[in-house]
């Protein structure tokens, strides 16, 4: 152990006790609840997953083979035909029952979130939040998104054009481990109410979490063969999805975002991919540093960093960096981790062996260069097997991987910089473009500092919440944080094709009334010129 773990050692994170008569994996993931969830679910094989609490198995589960993901696929495009022809308020209504339900039974899928995900409760919530939010969008709002729309046509009063929206057919979704609630049926939502059937493969180790959230869109009125569910190995039973669908929405890291978008280009198939990131929270030289301090153990910390548009690298102006680091630093020493299937722990686990290698990875090599640990930096066996303490590094170097990995935990490296330019340069200063933080009390610096940023999203004065949870708005990456965006027109628009029907009346788009061709583009080039004067669009 290095010394500046060792002085990290001494502010050991607490741990959050938990309450009386907790409930355990045992009471919550029953052999009947398992069978509800898989009934149905294509899978000739068999595999399991496990909690990251303590590494135990929770479910047998069936495992499809390529074989079954092809039947699936028959079997919702033999659904989806006929749930395109119900009208869009039914299929919408579905969506508004579906927020009811999730609302009045949040207890259920929560257990189930922090069992498979080992988050914190509170993180947990997070989930519950973002789709009720999205199923209550698009239940109010998709229609209007889907309706016919009329634009001038090319001769005036002449041609009428109308723009239709038609579904894709049926949507191969690939879904993570780190937000199994939203990043499943948060994402199939605006697919199913634009008329398509989803199949989709959520990660195995957290698909209870999907397989419930299927269950209550059932329930919801969604018929059950729309709504088709592959579990398997990611090599094998992803490339069989992205193989058979007719759009695909992904979202993972980067390297294999590339090849998804590669297997589907060849079939000149559609998709959308939210990739990594390596997001910059930017810490002013006006900034509240009480409230900036409080939002940064959010924007760093929240599921332990296994979130996409979490925070990994925070840039604070040096005038304040010290002030700042003494609130930052306590804050995060006075986290409390915990395991229990309750509120109350600020904290939860890694996900599993894979995710806490990478961490303490980042942050060994990251000492072993010279970096200091302010707090954290070591594992929490002692809670569960995957456990690793908030933690936070000054002094990083480009020549550390921790500067340029996205390391997707509780790990956040601080840099100083002297002004404004300085800090939009170092934060702009990487492949990642997927969210960002800027803290000031000037709301029009924050917001000229946030329109320099390349990220597809900013927060200002708020680490990535505010900009998530407005549905209406687009939300997505540019460089290689991805392609495409969720949330708003976009995100249900993606999920169809667009025609236009044009309505040729009374005379051609020819020559004619006695017209010879040279007339016809004398006639032409003048009412060209009349319709810009008119300001046709």
């Amino acid at each position: 152990m290095t010394d500046a773990q060792t002085t990290a050692t001494a502010g050991t994170n607490p741990i959050a006790p938990a309450p009386a008569g907790a409930r355990t994996a045992a009471d919550v993931v029953t052999p009947e609840l398992v069978a509800q969830l898989t009934k149905g679910i294509a899978g000739s094989g068999r595999t399991a997953n496990h909690t990251p609490f303590t590494g135990e198995k929770l479910a047998d589960l069936p495992e499809s083979t390529p074989e079954d993901v092809e039947k699936a696929f028959g079997a919702a495009r033999a659904a989806q035909s006929v749930w395109e022809q119900t009208p869009i308020r039914q299929r919408a209504a579905v969506l508004l029952r579906f927020h009811d339900i999730l609302l009045e039974r949040q207890a259920e899928v929560l257990d189930l979130i922090q069992l498979e995900t080992g988050k914190a409760r509170l993180h947990a919530h997070e989930e519950v939040q973002a789709v009720a939010v999205a199923a209550r969008h698009y239940g109010r709002r998709a229609a209007a998104y889907l309706r016919p729309k009329r634009h001038t046509g090319a001769m005036p009063t002449l041609t009428k054009v109308t723009e239709l929206r038609h579904p894709r057919g049926v949507v191969g979704q690939i879904a993570p481990w780190n937000y199994p609630l939203e990043l499943s049926v948060g994402d199939a939502l605006p697919a199913f109410v634009a008329g398509n059937a989803v199949v989709m493969k959520p990660d195995t180790e957290t698909c209870l979490t999907a397989l419930w959230a299927r269950d209550l869109l059932i329930e919801a009125g969604l018929p059950a063969d729309v709504f088709q569910v592959v579990l398997g190995e990611g090599p094998v039973v992803g490339p069989e999805v992205v193989k058979h669908a007719d759009y695909v929405s992904f979202t993972g890291s980067t390297a294999t975002g590339r090849q998804v978008a590669q297997s589907a280009a060849a079939r000149l198939v559609g998709v959308s991919l939210e990739l990594g990131g390596k997001n910059a929270m930017l810490v002013l030289d006006d900034a509240d540093l009480d409230k900036a301090a409080a939002g940064a153990v959010r924007a760093c910390f929240s599921s332990a960093g296994q979130l996409c548009i979490s925070i990994e690298r925070l840039f604070v102006h040096e005038s304040v960096a010290d002030a700042f680091l003494e609130r930052f630093v306590a804050r995060t020493r006075a986290m409390r981790l915990g395991n229990a299937l309750a509120y109350g722990a600020d904290m939860g686990s890694l996900v599993g062996e894979r995710q806490l290698t990478a961490v303490t990875r980042h942050v060994e090599d990251a000492v072993a260069k010279g970096a200091t640990v302010l707090t954290g930096g070591q594992a929490r066996p002692d809670i569960g097997p995957y456990f690793y303490e908030p933690t936070v590094l000054d002094g990083v170097q480009d020549s550390m991987t921790v500067c340029a990995e996205e390391t997707f935990g509780p790990v956040v490296s601080v840099y100083r910089f002297g002004s404004d330019d300085e800090a939009v340069e170092r934060a702009n200063s990487t492949p990642y473009g997927l969210n960002a933080s800027v803290w000031t009390r000037s709301a029009r610096r924050g917001r000229a500092i946030a329109a320099r940023l390349r990220t597809g999203t900013v927060n200002i004065n708020e680490g990535y919440a505010p900009a998530y949870g407005s549905v209406q708005s687009p939300m997505g990456g540019m460089k290689d944080s991805g392609l495409g965006r969720r949330h708003g027109s976009e995100g249900i628009l993606k999920y169809t094709e667009a025609q236009t029907v044009a309505h040729q009346r009374l005379l051609p788009m020819a020559p004619s009334l006695g017209l010879d061709d040279e007339k016809y583009a004398a006639f032409m080039s003048r009412s060209l010129r009349v319709m810009k004067a008119l300001r046709f669009r």
